[in-house]
């Protein structure tokens, strides 16, 4: 019912231009030919039907070190800001978490078969094919395991304090604000972990501390900093399930800049990529950019269309609701916004600007994708720029190719606020 419920509700949000550029490409026809890796049946029906009470569910229970794992995600505590003169709150923090049962996803090995073929690695032979099928393999197991509903996991907090997290819906994730003391700056950042570490197969989560004021940049990830190959969807399987995480040429040294220039920034990364792939994206951001957590689309259908749809249905709606979340926390911070042209990033960030206005969006950076055969139509046009950002002044938003060409925009930030 919920994997209903959350695809209707993509489809709902689905624009125009994405339904185009689906049909376009095939997207759906490539939906229709990947596997469901599990089902809402191999979950106990107990605890399948308990988990619709979320919260109030009188089964939940701790997870069960032996057979249960928990996935923490990255966080930015902040203070929750007063409309009138207030003291100063203690830390808040947003706390994401997803709950899995240990090795329990179907075998594989036909799925792995299925995308190798359609990534063309059947036309590769001996060594090439076994190492690609093995790396298909390792990169498909966070979508082949079945989710665990109604389990919780205490963590202990910076200040000693130990709180539990969850219990988990029908999608076995939650996110929930608790609070810690302690004296903090900013910048810093803390390991949140398990009381009982082992649950953790990617050990604990690394809370970072934002202040009220200064600069804050929320980036895209998919083919704005990452290749991806968003508009097509044998290249969205290519870049996720075989080949090597791969950074846009110039970004990492331009995202260095901006984090030096501004004053060491806190930095957001918002995908539309379901949560299944942290594993994959963790590390390679950690390596590759300044820290920051990764937002991350919630994906409760447990199969491979789900992965192609949550990246290309309904995103501009998703970034649009998170960043507002983002503005909740954060209201005073000035904010660089970052995306690109293949998704609705143009979009969502306009939207945003006429919702808040300048007092909060300092500038808008949109890449330009045009190493894509996808992107030689409409999305690129001057015209679907100028209809994004109507009523956003035009020294806001820059439409760039070369990642060179924003060195000196991110250098005005300085001077001109």
């Amino acid at each position: 019912m919920q994997r209903v419920f959350d695809r209707g509700r993509q489809l709902l949000q689905e624009t125009r231009g994405e339904r185009r550029a689906r049909t376009d490409e095939g997207f759906q026809r490539t939906e229709r030919s990947l596997p469901r890796l599990t089902s809402a049946f191999d979950i106990p029906l107990a605890q399948n039907i308990s988990s619709y009470l979320g919260p109030m569910n009188p089964l939940a229970g701790p997870v069960d070190p032996a057979t249960e794992s928990v996935w923490l995600f990255d966080a930015t505590a902040y203070h929750p800001v007063h409309p009138y003169p207030h003291a100063q709150q203690p830390w808040q923090v947003d706390i994401r978490a997803a709950f899995f049962k240990k090795g329990t996803g179907r075998d594989v090995s036909k799925i792995v078969a299925d995308i190798a073929d359609k990534v063309g690695l059947s036309e590769g032979k001996g060594d090439a094919r076994e190492q690609g099928e093995r790396t298909i393999a390792e990169r498909l197991q966070p979508f082949a395991d079945v989710v665990a509903p109604g389990r919780w996991v205490q963590v202990r907090l910076p200040d000693g304090k130990t709180v539990k997290l969850g219990p988990g819906g029908r999608s076995a994730t939650i996110e929930q604000t608790v609070s810690t003391r302690g004296e903090h700056r900013e910048g810093e950042t803390v390991s949140i972990g398990a009381v009982k570490g082992e649950v953790t197969p990617y050990g604990p989560m690394e809370m970072g501390f934002a202040e009220e004021e200064g600069w804050m940049v929320i980036s895209d990830i998919d083919d704005t900093i990452k290749t991806t190959l968003t508009p097509d969807p044998t290249g969205i399987l290519r870049t996720t399930f075989l080949l090597p995480a791969s950074p846009i040429a110039g970004m990492p040294a331009l995202y260095t800049h901006m984090h030096a220039t501004l004053s060491q920034p806190t930095w957001f990364y918002l995908s539309a990529s379901p949560y299944n792939l942290h594993p994959f994206l963790h590390p390679f951001m950690r390596a590759t950019y300044p820290r920051g957590p990764i937002l991350l689309r919630d994906a409760s259908w447990m199969d491979l269309s789900g992965f192609l749809a949550s990246l290309t249905q309904g995103t501009q709606a998703y970034k649009r609701a998170r960043i507002e979340r983002l503005h909740r926390m954060l209201p005073r911070r000035k904010v660089l916004c970052v995306g690109d042209s293949t998704q609705s990033d143009p979009e969502a960030y306009g939207d945003i600007y006429r919702l808040f206005g300048g007092a909060w969006i300092k500038r808008i950076f949109i890449r330009k994708v045009t190493d894509i055969a996808q992107m030689d139509g409409a999305k690129n046009e001057p015209e679907r720029f100028e209809k994004a950002f109507r009523d956003v002044p035009r020294g806001v938003w820059t439409v760039f190719e070369d990642p060179a060409e924003l060195y000196e925009a991110v250098d005005g930030l300085v001077a001109s606020n």
